[in-house]
């Protein structure tokens, strides 16, 4: 491990950061505040490490702020609370995930929609401050500083570090699950088995939905039969796509490769909703399948606070949660690039006490 690089200023806590787009990782040192009157300073113990973190190192996605310390899916405990701080104690299990701040006066933030604010949610990582415009540090760090108003709670009987990943790969998949109506009875399709995938399917099992995986991949059978699907089929082939047609109320697609929704929605029952959460390269979509089984396509990002806390209460009274790898500090690049060839079940989490050794 190289040398923790400075900045000016107050005392710093360990990092790993990328320098510029497309740079390794590598250990950096960063500034917090001390908490203000409604702050909550966490000690972060896991972070897992979502691709779309990926997208962001390599400035993908565009708008990306340099240096960047990524981190969207932080779990730890409670080391110091604003005057103001009646939530949380310390001690207490606590999570982030992808946002820590929004305008908290429009109407998608009154209405717990935080993720849709209109002058835009501020990320947990890449964005910058509201009023300051200070840049946001993530969770690839030790330590972090946040409103209390954003911050969930853990439940007991959720592994801490397995919970990690539920602040962005299952309130990602929850929300549709939930937005869209998923009871007992439903027939639910998820199309790739991946960080997202996987938790679509403990979820909407777990709803009571009759669930069946698509994926390309033969070798994914096995596992998404253990996870609780009922059902499993290629679509490599096209032979899915006609043996399976008009046969689901949902589908919830978390596919990032581009891929033929025409094909996808042929799948769907009438009244049938795909949802998309993975951001593929614009692929063509024809009017017939939807217009003719007035079916929708429908996109869902993350959830709002509330909505996020819900999903945690769920998986911890069923017992759900992510599929994990855990990891040194030292070995995310190695992840980043095991991740691109698919060769993770189902997210890597950074174990944070390795970082800075």
């Amino acid at each position: 491990m190289g040398v923790f690089t400075r900045q000016t200023g107050p005392p710093m806590i360990p990092a790993y950061a990328a320098r510029a787009a497309g740079a390794p990782l590598a250990p950096f040192a960063i500034e917090r505040p001390a908490p203000g009157p409604r702050d909550v300073q966490i000690d972060i113990l896991y972070c897992g490490v979502c691709h779309s973190d990926i997208h962001q190192v390599r400035g993908e996605w565009g708008g990306s702020v340099f240096p960047m310390v990524p981190g969207h899916e932080i779990v730890g405990r409670v080391s110091a609370v604003g005057a103001q701080v009646g939530r949380y104690r310390l001690g207490d299990a606590v999570g982030v995930g992808c946002f820590i701040d929004s305008c908290r006066a429009c109407s998608e933030c009154r209405a717990g929609m935080e993720q849709y604010c209109e002058e835009g949610m501020t990320p947990t990582y890449n964005g910058r401050m509201r009023g300051s415009g200070e840049p946001t540090w993530g969770g690839y760090s030790t330590r972090i500083v946040v409103d209390q108003d954003y911050v969930l709670r853990i439940p007991e009987g959720l592994p801490l570090d397995r919970a990690a990943p539920l602040l962005c790969a299952g309130i990602t998949t929850w929300s549709p699950l939930r937005h869209f109506g998923v009871v007992a009875g439903h027939r639910v399709a998820v199309m790739g088995l991946g960080g997202l995938g996987h938790m679509a399917v403990k979820l909407a099992v777990a709803m009571g939905a009759e669930v069946t995986v698509l994926s390309t991949s033969e070798s994914k059978r096995a596992d998404a039969l253990a996870l609780g699907a009922q059902d499993f089929a290629t679509t490599g082939d096209g032979r899915a796509f006609k043996s399976h047609a008009r046969q689901f109320d949902l589908i919830i697609d978390t596919v990032s490769a581009p891929h033929d929704y025409n094909a996808c929605l042929g799948l769907l029952r009438v009244d049938g909703t795909l949802v998309l959460l993975g951001l593929p390269e614009p692929a063509p979509l024809s009017a017939f399948p939807l217009v003719l089984q007035r079916r929708r396509i429908a996109g869902s990002m993350i959830g709002g606070i509330a909505e996020t806390q819900q999903m945690l209460d769920f998986c911890a009274a069923h017992g759900i949660a992510a599929d994990i790898e855990l990891i040194a500090a030292d070995r995310i690049n190695e992840a980043y690039e095991r991740m691109l060839r698919g060769d993770v079940r189902y997210r890597f989490v950074l174990d944070i006490a390795t970082l800075g050794r």
